[in-house]
């Protein structure tokens, strides 16, 4: 596994290569598994825009709350740092993030650091085959116990379903500039079952803004 993706704070070496892009048999590597209150959740999407400005839209995390689900504010702090600030049901979690590995138009790797959200992550930017755009895949660790995790599913958006989300607003923000807004549309009784679904999948987490 990369090295970003181990034990923390003590990820002092760039890795070579990364989890996210490992392969396998002529397919990605499955991601760890979910044990010792650590979450992973790897996902992918095909995004027609060139890799350099994908990662040019990934890298500028002042950016982020356009694309991020109830991220309200990040402020660089350094060239590989930044403070970030998370809003949820009324509170708010703050926490410093550092950039570990950067390669332009091709890699990014980061890890928060000791403060109220510990989570590291990847993204990797590929050519698609047939020049069809550019392959984005997403592997991140979250660092949480089980009732933590539970909680976070039924008053917000549950980790793992969060950077799915997070990666389809960034496709429709890097083609088209926006993100479609699903909030205010009507429909009927849901019953039980509807609305335990929607507090699964954080139905009604508002979508960021998104004119970059």
């Amino acid at each position: 596994m990369s090295q970003v993706l181990k034990e923390k704070p003590h990820a002092e070496e760039v890795p070579i290569t990364g989890a996210a892009g490992m392969i396998l048999d002529g397919r990605y590597s499955p991601p760890p598994e979910d044990k010792d209150g650590k979450l992973w959740v790897r996902t992918s999407t095909l995004i027609q825009t060139p890799p350099q400005d994908l990662y040019e839209l990934w890298r500028n995390v002042d950016l982020a709350p356009k694309w991020q689900e109830q991220i309200s504010q990040v402020v660089s702090t350094g060239k590989d740092t930044s403070h970030w600030v998370k809003e949820s049901d009324g509170e708010t979690i703050e926490w410093e993030s550092e950039v570990l590995a950067d390669e332009p138009g091709k890699r990014i790797a980061w890890r928060s650091l000791g403060s109220e959200s510990d989570n590291a992550g990847e993204v990797i930017f590929e050519d698609a085959p047939g020049d069809r755009g550019t392959m984005v895949t997403v592997l991140q660790e979250f660092r949480m116990g089980k009732l933590a995790s539970a909680w976070e599913t039924f008053v917000g958006r549950n980790p793992k379903q969060a950077v799915i989300e997070n990666l389809r607003h960034f496709k429709a923000l890097a083609e088209t500039g926006e993100i479609p807004r699903t909030e205010g549309q009507p429909h009927g009784d849901r019953g039980v079952v509807g609305k335990v679904k929607a507090a699964t999948y954080g139905e009604t987490i508002p979508t960021p803004s998104s004119s970059k």
